[in-house]
């Protein structure tokens, strides 16, 4: 089962770091963060980057939540458990789909591409490949989208990498 941590934004490294030396391999299966790919423009080139998908979030993988739980507690920084006041839940199938989906097995969202027709997006290759709904804005010059994303019972702002290669008017 797939559960998400709450962390301050900034300390979800550290946080892994913590989890992997603390929580016995046996329980916590998996500790990840998904990333999105970034191209960040300085001394004149672009450059490929990797940033946070889900700031202030930290992703795990246990068959034994009540262990996980307790060692969890070892850890410095957490803010919370996503569930339903006492009740820890874990992901719903089509979020943790979805996450396998878009972020692959290393959990690293691709740039995608795609072009605007007639004031329309259309993502020709890459994650964000037939998911142009979660798009509610383009900014061209940063080659970036920002995505609505529904997850833990919320829809969630991120970012992801977006080139438009072409722009049609007919």
């Amino acid at each position: 089962m797939w559960y998400v941590v709450q962390v301050r934004t900034g300390t979800e490294e550290e946080i892994i770091t913590q989890c992997e030396k603390t929580i016995d391999h046996g329980i916590l299966k998996r500790c990840f963060i998904p990333y999105y790919e970034s191209m960040k423009k300085y001394k004149g080139e672009w450059h490929l980057e990797q940033k946070i998908l889900f700031p202030g979030y930290v992703f795990m993988i246990t068959d034994e939540m009540e262990q996980l739980y307790l060692g969890l507690k070892k850890v410095i920084g957490l803010t919370k458990l996503i569930g339903t006041g006492r009740e820890i839940i874990p992901l719903k199938q089509e979020e943790v789909d979805f996450l396998t989906e878009f972020g692959k097995e290393k959990q690293v969202v691709e740039m995608s591409t795609g072009i605007i027709e007639n004031g329309r997006i259309r993502i020709t290759d890459g994650p964000l490949k037939g998911r142009e709904a979660m798009i509610r804005k383009i900014d061209r010059h940063k080659r970036k989208a920002s995505l609505e994303i529904p997850m833990f019972g919320r829809i969630l702002e991120t970012q992801a990498s977006l080139e438009i290669i072409e722009k049609i008017e007919t």
